[in-house]
């Protein structure tokens, strides 16, 4: 196995020499392996296994696949702050849950609302702007907020062994989409910058929205109303909806990505599905099972079976965010 595995890097880096080694913040390993001997094996014209370009479609999920989640998803962190922010215009927020906890930095307060008080919470700090407004909200955002444990911004903490993913995946003609349960309109205005992934790219969670004119100037305003939620089963649906191909590859971190692994994989031909394991307590976070954010459990149960690849953060990466500008 471990000549096999020597052969498959020698032959892809002899398919790629441009690229010399594509992935130098992944340790070899089988994890490597594996990625380096499936866009070897769908590229390749003459082999079986061949896919053509317009049918390279790989997904990927955001939070704890592309960029730190812990301790909050980071829309999360951009709804408490706009709450501290709105405030001043409701008074009444010092008196009603979920707002009062939030005020009051009381995080596990804000948890302990549930679903129904995240709802409150988006609806109340993502909606009654135009898309314009609300793009100019999060990219200011960004821009001026750093992460409370790592003191970047929180744009810096993506991953660099999937930052060279993406561009080798490219390389070889793939599309890549984000696949998040993570509202869409947060995300579209970096992720070109941050991953390389347009914003027409991009599928999320999105509220509902309405066509207007005001003053003269035609706009679309967001109303505080759940449109779609793209996570768990609605990952597929929304890969359907938006892209209409079955990808070939999908990567996630999280049991809320297990039915979009399960879809891709299922398709007929060669497929890759892949699991980021939070398994690295000194460079970054560990958690999995019981995490209340994140939580890996069956898929870390059913990977093996599945021939899913599941990706050890502490042994596969030999680097996890990218130097500090």
């Amino acid at each position: 196995m471990f000549l096999r595995g020597l052969v498959i890097l020698a032959c892809a880096f002899a398919a790629f020499p441009a690229l010399a080694d594509p992935l130098p913040s992944w340790n070899d390993g089988p994890a490597k392996r594996a990625i380096l001997e499936f866009v070897l094996d769908v590229t390749t014209e003459g082999r079986p296994t061949y896919v053509p370009p317009s049918d390279r479609i790989a997904v990927f999920d955001n939070d704890g696949t592309l960029w730190s989640e812990q301790p909050l998803y980071v829309q999360l962190a951009f709804a408490l702050d706009r709450v501290k922010a709105l405030a001043p215009e409701h008074p009444e927020w010092r008196d009603q849950e979920p707002f009062k906890s939030v005020l009051a930095g009381d995080i596990e307060g804000v948890k302990a609302s549930g679903m129904d008080g995240v709802v409150k919470i988006i609806g109340a700090t993502h909606a009654g702007n135009t898309t314009e407004e609300f793009e100019e909200t999060v990219v200011e955002w960004l821009e001026t907020v750093r992460h409370p444990v790592y003191d970047r911004p929180y744009t810096d903490l993506v991953y660099q062994p999937m930052l060279e993913l993406l561009e080798y995946l490219r390389a070889q003609e793939f599309k890549t989409f984000i696949v998040s349960g993570g509202g869409i309109a947060f995300m579209r205005p970096w992720t070109e910058a941050v991953y390389g992934i347009p914003p027409e790219q991009v599928i999320g969670s999105r509220i509902k929205m309405q066509y207007e004119v005001r003053d003269g100037v035609p706009v679309i305003v967001r109303l505080p109303e759940i449109d779609f939620v793209d996570d768990k089963e609605g990952k597929p649906i929304g890969i359907e909806k938006m892209i209409g191909r079955r990808p070939i590859a999908a990567f996630g971190n999280s049991d809320g990505d297990f039915a979009m692994l399960e879809w891709t994989t299922a398709g007929e031909g060669r497929r890759l599905g892949v699991l980021i394991h939070h398994d690295d307590a000194e460079r970054e976070s560990a958690y999995d099972r019981n995490s209340p954010i994140g939580r890996l459990d069956r898929g870390l149960d059913e990977a093996p079976e599945r021939g899913w690849i599941v990706t050890s953060m502490k042994n596969d990466w030999a680097e996890i965010f990218p130097p500090a500008q």
